[in-house]
């Protein structure tokens, strides 16, 4: 479906054909709204969220399923999902109606206090991994292979370096890499958030509030979440993140290997090198390989 279609019209529609009780609310596009999802305020204290693609619509029922679940044993507020909408009006894939969360993502707030937000999150996931996993959903498509082992990405991440060689330090990135693969996560599955981001952590009053977008959890190797330390996080609050972590160093060296992966493939597959997300990407690539 082109996504240019999924607007606050075809929104407007499917409330009103399928939830009519909120026919009469505003619905607005949210000002950071993502990628996989296009999400719409529906009036003041609920969204609507809508798959961009066929890929992400397994995650629907997943979150609607197990959010409830999780929510009361985790230290921060997530998500709570209201309703699953069906395909209608043109719009192929199932959707969803969430509780509204007040909060500025951490990739756009100020004055955040970086090595306080690293405990917090530290926090949150050491909470996370503490719950029950042994009925979780496993590793899949529904989570592009968050949790799973890096195997997974292996050739993927080869032939980015092979193109790339000229302009990173290839033997780094293949040491870095063919160290990670040599371990595995060894102990039970925990639960992974399988996105998290700086667009994922909602600050308020300075703070941690809220951890959304969880369409990629899934049970597995919780290394796929340490991605932020370098993607986000550095120095001081990279250190913090890290010493609040009870992980084993295999654990970090294969988070380092998951964001090596996600920053090559971009790097390798952006043909404008001046935008934005690329030289974030080169940013962060500097920093994994740095010998120093």
């Amino acid at each position: 479906m082109d996504k240019s279609k999924i607007n606050a019209e075809l929104a407007h529609r499917l409330i009103a054909a399928q939830f009519p009780q909120w026919k009469d609310l505003r619905i607005d596009p949210v000002a950071l709204g993502g990628w996989d999802n296009r999400t719409f305020h529906l009036g003041t204290e609920m969204l609507i969220r809508m798959p961009s693609a066929e890929a992400y619509e397994p995650q629907v029922e997943k979150e609607h399923f197990w959010l409830p679940k999780l929510a009361p044993l985790l230290p921060f507020e997530i998500p709570q999902s209201i309703a699953i909408g069906m395909p209608g009006e043109g719009y192929p894939w199932r959707w969803s109606i969430r509780r509204w969360i007040e909060g500025t993502p951490a990739s756009g707030a100020t004055k955040i206090d970086l090595v306080a937000l690293a405990k917090d999150l530290a926090k949150f996931l050491s909470a996370l991994h503490s719950i029950d996993a042994k009925n979780g959903p496993l590793p899949g498509f529904h989570s592009f292979y968050r949790g799973s082992p890096l195997h997974y990405y292996d050739a993927e991440t080869r032939k980015a370096i092979e193109t790339l060689k000229d302009r990173i330090d290839a033997q780094s990135a293949i040491e870095l890499w063919e160290k990670a693969l040599a371990s595995r996560w060894e102990r039970p599955n925990v639960w992974i958030h399988g996105d998290l981001s700086p667009g994922n952590l909602l600050i308020r009053d300075g703070c941690l509030s809220a951890v959304i977008d969880f369409g990629q959890m899934a049970v597995g190797d919780p290394s796929c979440d340490l991605s932020i330390a370098w993607t986000f996080f550095h120095g001081e609050s990279r250190k913090a993140l890290r010493k609040a972590l009870p992980l084993d160093e295999h654990t970090w060296v294969r988070g380092k290997a998951w964001t090596l992966w996600k920053a090559l493939i971009t790097a390798a597959g952006n043909t404008n090198p001046d935008n934005f997300e690329s030289k974030r990407c080169w940013k962060i690539l500097e920093d994994l390989l740095s010998r120093g």
